[in-house]
């Protein structure tokens, strides 16, 4: 089922149930989904849906930062279950471990050898785990790994 309608479905699964947390998340997915659709002027594949959706998690994360530490844990509170609801559509992320191994596998697939090759290592790396390791996370292995 492709994601899209796999999210039109729950979100009608969301309002029979009155669960107004997913409800309203869903139905702000959909208009970033259309926003989207409408900026690029085409249909969205799978990986514009999936960068949408990334999209919008890193957003709630600047968010429940920002609530965080201004004290309004009410407001963190509701980022934290809207964060939830979305990443059920994303793939799952890696796990630190995997992801040193993907990074140390790009790293010698593409040669590199000092962090002027940072460029060419994440390169490899998200062409093929995109998704599955979020940016932050690649880069920081990617430090680590070529300075040592």
């Amino acid at each position: 089922m492709p994601l899209i309608t796999k999210i039109q479905a729950d979100l009608k699964q969301a309002m029979l149930n009155k669960n107004e947390i997913a409800r309203d998340t869903l139905r702000m997915v959909m208009a970033e989904m259309k926003n989207q659709r409408i900026e690029l002027q085409r249909d969205l594949e799978e990986s514009d849906q999936q960068a949408v959706l990334a999209r919008c998690v890193k957003t709630r994360r600047d968010s429940l930062e920002q609530f965080t530490n201004a004290g309004r844990m009410d407001l963190a509170e509701k980022e934290r279950a809207e964060i939830a609801v979305i990443e059920g559509y994303l793939p799952a992320q890696m796990s630190t471990d995997d992801a040193r191994a993907a990074v140390q596998a790009a790293i010698d697939e593409s040669g590199a050898t000092s962090m002027k090759d940072m460029g060419l290592v994440m390169k490899a790396l998200m062409a093929k785990h995109k998704g599955a390791i979020g940016g932050k996370t690649a880069q920081s292995l990617v430090k680590e790994l070529l300075s040592s």
